[in-house]
């Protein structure tokens, strides 16, 4: 088993010093080499209130890359286009997963970015293969997730044995739907789709912007094609030593931390609470909870692992600890469970939309990478890290475990370190729980060329369009003029931005599930488990 990387910190302040060395903007018809490139696409309006300018189209893609005229899958696209005379060529956009739909997401970026540096650029969105409207679109196992599962932690080998059922029947469901298709859903095929995305864009090259598992997608991409990237943004970093299983590991450490720091936040706050000024006392009270909740699930719909699923995404935004807190305090304090099943419809539940994004997770991590196929091996390290990190471990462990039993053969993944890239913005949060510190900077020094910028203190998981001002102008002048932050110590980080501050409790009177922020909108978009 490869060794577990450790949370690095990055050190000291702010540090400037620019390079200039930037290719050039392209022109609106740069890279119409073929006529595939040149009549692929067709763009009709499909705007909505909150993104009233996308646009949205699709193009065909091979199956299977090495056989480019056999069977042809579908892709959809969005689109922003550019309104500035200056055009900077095509923007390509992910939210991460893998199973993250991106097509809302060039609305996104295109709103949230300066309007003069969105408007360089045709910000372009795109469900990747078997994602949301891209055809065809997987769901191995309708219903999967519905509540109430079985307890994430096995008090028996007859507990283990049912998850381990569950988990087999969902691989099985997968080879019986899909069989055909298994063998090509991983990351490497789908960075390929990028390239006939580019043609079809009538690009030369690329200009990318991904999150979480998109980092990992841009890496392989500029990996297998490092001539066509021109600018490169990898927002909270995948470790690409640790996929996948490692780097599950390494969240299982990093997300029992992100809850200990939610408790510690609430014990600051107990005045709103009522929950206790002691941190260890308060996640000891949540814990109570959980065991509570496996005797009797709340509404008959929350128990242990819906309880998990339902606080996990404070792990990945701090933002939504008032209300997970608010909901926590009314179960224990109040004995309602009425906020916590609210919350759990809000953030845990799973329709078809998070059943077609899992099984394209299960599908592509489990072909991208080799897994243990011993449920020996699982049990123990399972076990071990339990002891140290309970919050998630054994829930984490039930999500990856169709890996275990599945139909298909697992791949290698490439090695992406690359020295021909133009300078690439990385951005990375030294307390995420998501993608760990420790990938960045790992990732970093694998992309010679690369530019690190720090947030610390941060825990967010997804840092940039997120109401950080001081990242927020890196981003920016990065795709303006291609220019990036240079260390002149040598350390990891090239630049260090100070994290926002915790969030306020919620007033008595608010909805305990309300959240309009810009950074709530972020993280509804990237999801959860990216």
């Amino acid at each position: 088993m490869k060794k577990r990387a450790g949370v690095l910190f990055a050190a000291g302040a702010t540090v400037a010093g620019l390079i200039t060395a930037v290719p050039p903007a392209v022109s609106a018809d740069a890279g119409s080499a073929t006529a595939a490139a040149r009549t692929a696409l067709k763009w009709t309006d499909c705007g909505t209130k909150k993104y009233p300018a996308l646009q949205c189209s699709s193009v065909k893609v091979p199956l299977n890359h090495a056989d480019p005229h056999g069977k042809q899958i579908t892709l959809a696209l969005s689109r922003v286009p550019h309104t500035a005379k200056t055009f900077q060529g095509p923007l390509l956009v992910n939210p991460g997963g893998p199973g993250g739909s991106g097509l809302s997401m060039a609305g996104f970026v295109a709103t949230s970015l300066p309007k003069e540096v969105a408007a360089q650029y045709d910000v372009i969105g795109f469900d990747p293969r078997g994602v949301g409207r891209s055809e065809p679109a997987l769901n191995c196992r309708p219903g999967h997730f519905s509540p109430v599962r079985p307890d994430s932690v096995p008090r028996s080998e007859e507990d283990e044995r049912v998850n381990l059922d569950r988990a087999k029947a969902f691989a099985t469901a997968c080879a019986t739907k899909y069989g055909g298709l298994l063998p090509y859903m991983d990351t490497v095929s789908t960075a390929r789709d990028l390239d006939v995305v580019r043609r079809a864009l009538g690009a030369q090259q690329i200009n990318y912007f991904g999150y979480s598992y998109g980092t990992y997608l841009g890496a392989v991409y500029a990996k297998l094609y490092p001539q066509r990237v021109r600018r490169l943004v990898l927002d909270s970093i995948v470790d690409p030593t640790g996929v996948w299983y490692d780097d599950n590991i390494g969240q299982d450490y990093a997300f029992d931390a992100r809850h200990k720091a939610f408790a510690a936040w609430v014990a600051k706050h107990n005045t709103a609470y009522k929950l206790g000024s002691d941190p260890a006392k308060v996640e000891a009270k949540w814990y109570k909870m959980r065991e509570a909740l496996r005797k009797n699930p709340a509404g008959k719909k929350v128990g242990p692992g819906e309880l998990e699923d339902t606080f996990l995404p404070g792990g990945y935004y701090n933002g939504y600890w008032p209300q997970l807190a608010k909901a926590f305090a009314s179960y224990v304090n109040a004995k309602d469970a009425g906020p916590l099943v609210g919350e759990y419809e809000n953030f845990g539940a799973i329709g078809a939309a998070g059943e077609n994004s899992y099984s394209i997770y299960a599908a592509v991590q489990c072909r991208d990478a080799p897994w243990e196929r011993d449920w020996g091996f699982w049990h123990q390290d399972n076990w071990n890290v339990h002891a140290k990190a309970p919050f998630s471990t054994w829930n984490n462990a039930w999500y990856n475990a169709p890996c275990a039993f599945w139909p298909t053969q697992s791949l290698n993944p490439p090695n992406v370190s690359n020295d021909e890239l133009p300078p690439a913005l990385m951005l990375q949060a030294t307390e995420d729980a998501a993608t760990p510190y420790s990938g960045g900077v790992t990732l970093h020094r694998m992309l010679p060329g690369s530019s690190l910028v720090v947030e610390e203190g941060g825990g967010n998981h997804g840092v940039t369009l997120s109401e950080n001002a001081c990242l927020d102008r890196y981003l920016a002048d990065y795709l303006t003029t291609g220019k990036v932050p240079r260390a002149k110590d040598g350390g990891d980080a090239d630049a260090v931005c100070t994290a926002l501050p915790d969030p306020k409790p919620l007033p008595a009177a608010a909805r305990a599930s309300t959240d309009t922020s810009k950074g709530g909108a972020l993280h509804r978009l990237i999801g959860f488990r990216s």
